[in-house]
Parts: structure tokens; sequence; C-alpha cells
């Protein structure tokens, strides 16, 4: 049965009806002049660290990150996501020393610019040092238990991308559930996360279900890893029932697209948007947000 079909597709939402109703919360980010209500923004990319396997996205001065993290602004990106050490199986670690001296200089003149940056990182210190320099979104590709943590996002005012991962962050490659336990997995550790963030004050979360992180060396690109990325992506709907917007990485597997992977992610852009993600997390900010842009089509036209 190929999953991008009816006959994949009406039994799943069918069984789960009221997960594609469920309401999420909506809510702003005043110091950017940023609004999220139940429908899909973009996030788009900016790699700092070398071995970032998307060559398009990397940025390897502060100035063309900048100039990047504007364009992206310019080309519809509600948010611009920056990360400084590669979560690709073999890459180099980057400690927090690392990442706080390529990260910084950015957050801060994007910022000043009033466009709302993400930290891509699961390091406290990071953390901390990113939203002091005027980061408003903390993506967490890693977890934390430490209510005091959040606490710090909340003191803030932040918001946080909450991640799956089946080891302690992106970095741990620890081999993830099998295909039928694995949104079971997904679910329940975002409740729980969601419950200590929301407890400990904060008010803005994205729950993301992982698309991989942590365990692609499980799933080389091919096939099997395909196959993991269009269902996860068809099935997101169903964090909605976490209460929280839904956050998905647009895949691009070169196994599929070849010399034409650049339009992968317009690609699974149109699967999140069949899925109703509400923060589509893409390298490719021109590309993607036509396809963003079909929500303003109204079926009322005369």
């Amino acid at each position: 049965m190929s999953l991008i079909s009816p006959d994949f597709l009406l039994p799943i939402w069918e069984e789960h009806r009221d997960a594609i109703t469920a309401p999420v919360r909506a809510f702003d980010f005043p110091a950017f002049g940023q609004s999220f209500t139940d429908q899909a923004y973009q996030m788009g990319v900016i790699n700092l660290s070398k071995d970032s396997s998307y060559r398009e996205s990397l940025s390897l001065c502060v100035e063309q990150a900048v100039r990047r993290g504007k364009r992206m602004a310019l080309d519809g990106c509600s948010i611009i996501d920056i990360g400084a050490e590669s979560t690709g199986v073999g890459t180099a670690r980057v400690n927090a020393d690392g990442q706080n001296s390529i990260l910084l200089p950015v957050i801060r003149e994007l910022a000043a610019e009033k466009i709302l940056v993400s930290v891509d990182t699961y390091l406290p210190d990071v953390v901390e040092a990113s939203l002091e320099a005027g980061a408003g979104v903390v993506n967490l590709t890693g977890r934390n238990d430490d209510p005091a943590f959040y606490r710090m996002i909340a003191k803030h005012d932040a918001g946080v991308i909450l991640c799956y991962t089946p080891g302690k962050h992106g970095r741990s490659e620890v081999d993830p559930p099998t295909r039928d336990e694995l949104i079971e997995a997904q679910m329940d550790y975002l409740r729980r996360a969601a419950e200590i963030a929301a407890a400990a004050g904060v008010e803005r979360i994205w729950v993301d279900p992982g698309m991989g992180i942590g365990y692609y060396h499980a799933l080389p690109d091919g096939p099997r890893r395909i196959r993991h990325q269009v269902e996860n992506t068809l099935q997101a709907f169903r964090f909605r029932t976490l209460g929280w917007p839904v956050c998905i990485t647009m895949a691009s597997p070169v196994a599929m697209f070849g010399e034409e992977v650049r339009s992968a992610e317009t690609c699974f852009a149109t699967l999140a948007m069949l899925s109703k993600v509400n923060l589509i997390r893409s390298h490719e900010a021109g590309r993607v947000q036509p396809v963003l842009d079909t929500q303003d089509i109204r079926l009322d036209l005369a």
C-alpha cells in the first residue's frame, strides 16, 4: 500500500478524527510582532556548523548568517532557527563555549531587527546565554526534566519547542522504538515534557515528534528512512491532542530526490499541511512558503 494515498490516509483519519479537530493553544510574541494561531507558519534554518549536511543553509560568518536570516524573514518565515552543532552521525561535538562564540553575535543582530530567533541546542548554558542575547524561542533537541530549566525560559518570556529524542539528546544515537511503538513513545515523552514546562510557567510551547533526531544512525538514507519520514509527517496531526501546536522538520531524502533534493522540502511541506502541522521547519524558505500561502485560498471565493 502506498503511504501517500487515500487507502493509507482515510483509515488513519477516521480512527483519529478527534485529533484532527483538537484545539491547540494560540500565543503571541509581542516584542517581535508575531502571533501564532491554529494554522501553519514557517521556521527557517541557519546552520552555523561546518558539519551541516544541508549545505544551502550553511553560513560561515556572522554577516552571511544575518543576511540569510533577513532574507528568510522576507520570504515569509515567522521564526529563524539557528544551530551551531550538527546532529549528523560522526560529526564533531561542540561545547557550550564553542556554540556561544558563533551563535550569540548572530542572535544579537537578528533580535535587534525584531526578528524572532530560535536557538537549536540541548545545552542549558547555551540556552541561557542565547536568551540573554535576545532569542525568543528554544528549540530543545534534548530531554530536560528540571523545572528550573523551564523557569529560566519563562523568566525571559520565551517559548520552547519540545523535541522527542529516544536518548538524552540529539547526539545520543540511541535506537528508536519499533515502528508500532514509536508514536506512543513520542506522545508519552512530549506529554510529560509539556506538563513540566507549563507548570514552570512557560506559556508558549510547540511539540515536535523529532523526525529522526538522535536515531538516524539506525535509519540510513533509503526506503526505510523515507517511509519513516513520510509516515511520521502524515500522522503528525495526532499530536494535536496534547493541546499545543505541532512542529515538524522537513525531510530531504537524497535517495528519493537525487539531484532535485532541494525540492524535497516543498513536497514534505505539502504533506505537513495535510496533517495540520503548525510550524514547518525548513531549509528552503523561498520554495516552501508558497505551499503555506495556499492557506489564504478560501473555498468560498466567488
